[in-house]
């Protein structure tokens, strides 16, 4: 995996990039408190239907991971220096067996844990992969972390946001297996569709010659948004 050296910063923009700052605003301008939050339409539906359900539930699914900023700046630092389509398949793998595992697990056996969190821990793990793109950890340490186990780990902790949220509501015990099982369907449907976004535009990005250079920028960028939702769910988790 490369990474970029301070030597290569640059502060000029290209449009994709001037996109991640919006992306941060929208975080703030939230109506809810968590990143994994389920619209109040959504929550209503799920508490109001029984038995299986499995169209529905894949489109909550695959709407939930379109619509998870916290998860889309995580895959798009994954896959920020994954250059063949092998290794790109290999690390969104990763991510979906850990993010499907406690999602699945933490549903059924009602593991309850904070949503803010598990919503903090996931601001950190877009710091933490921002970082790792910077080549952060090896200036400071002389060491390169294992960024295939961090992906397994931070999608643990991804699958853990979605179940503590999806615990909030009662969803009828008949049919819950297959519902969730649906429903994580449609998740990796979702990540399937915004990965290809990413890609292409990444794919045109690339092709730029100042691309190590703007690089730089785009992921110093991405790391202080995950610090603004890192800061916005421990202050949630103390207001509230």
């Amino acid at each position: 995996m490369q990474s970029v050296t301070a030597d290569g910063r640059s502060w000029r923009l290209p449009r994709i990039i001037a996109i991640l700052p919006v992306l941060g605003l929208l975080c703030l301008w939230a109506g809810t408190a968590v990143a994994h939050n389920v619209t109040e339409g959504d929550a209503g539906y799920i508490q109001e239907i029984w038995g299986m359900n499995l169209a529905p539930f894949t489109y909550l699914g695959a709407k939930h991971m379109v619509t998870g900023y916290d998860h889309i700046l995580f895959l798009l630092g994954v896959v920020f220096f994954l250059y063949r389509m092998k290794d790109v398949a290999i690390y969104v793998s990763i991510f979906a067996i850990g993010h499907s595992t406690t999602m699945l697990a933490g549903v059924w056996f009602g593991w309850g844990v904070n949503a803010y969190i598990v919503d903090a821990i996931i601001g950190l793990s877009v710091v933490y992969k921002a970082l790792d793109n910077l080549g952060a950890y090896q200036r400071w340490f002389g060491v390169q972390p294992d960024t295939r186990a961090a992906t397994l780990v931070f999608g643990l902790f991804h699958g853990t946001g979605l179940a503590t949220k999806i615990l909030d509501y009662d969803i009828a015990a008949e049919g819950l297996l297959p519902n969730l099982l649906a429903f994580n369907v449609g998740v990796e449907i979702g990540q399937i569709m915004a990965l290809a976004v990413i890609l292409i535009v990444m794919g045109y990005w690339r092709r730029s010659p100042a691309f190590l250079r703007q690089a730089y920028t785009a992921n110093v960028i991405m790391m202080t948004l995950g610090f603004i939702l890192m800061g916005y769910q421990i202050t949630g988790y103390f207001v509230t």
